[in-house]
C-alpha cells in the first residue's frame, strides 16, 4: 500500500477537490496520482508557493516551499493567478 500525503494544506488546496492521505494498492498509481497533483498545484493554485515531491519507500509526500521563480509579468489584464483560464 502507497500513500499520498499533503504536509501542509494551504487555503488553494482545501479550496480545491484534491484530497490528503490517499491510498494506493500500487505504487505505480500513487506515483502517477502524486504527479499529477504536483502538476496541477504549481500549475493551477494562484502561484505564491511551488510544491515539490518525494519518494520515500512506498510513500508520497508534496511538500510546500517557498515563492516559485519569478515569472514575466502576465498580458491581458490576467493576475497570472490561474483564475482567469
Amino acid at each position: 500500500m502507497s500513500v499520498i500525503n499533503i504536509d501542509r494544506e494551504c487555503g488553494c488546496f482545501k479550496r480545491s477537490n484534491l484530497e490528503n492521505n490517499l491510498n494506493f494498492e500500487s505504487k505505480d498509481d500513487a506515483m502517477v496520482k502524486a504527479l499529477e497533483m504536483v502538476n496541477h498545484m504549481n500549475e493551477k493554485f494562484c502561484g505564491k508557493h511551488k510544491f515539490t515531491l518525494t519518494e520515500n519507500g512506498t510513500d508520497f509526500s508534496i511538500s510546500m516551499n517557498g515563492q516559485p521563480a519569478a515569472q514575466p509579468a502576465p498580458s491581458g489584464g490576467c493576475c497570472g493567478g490561474g483564475h482567469c483560464s
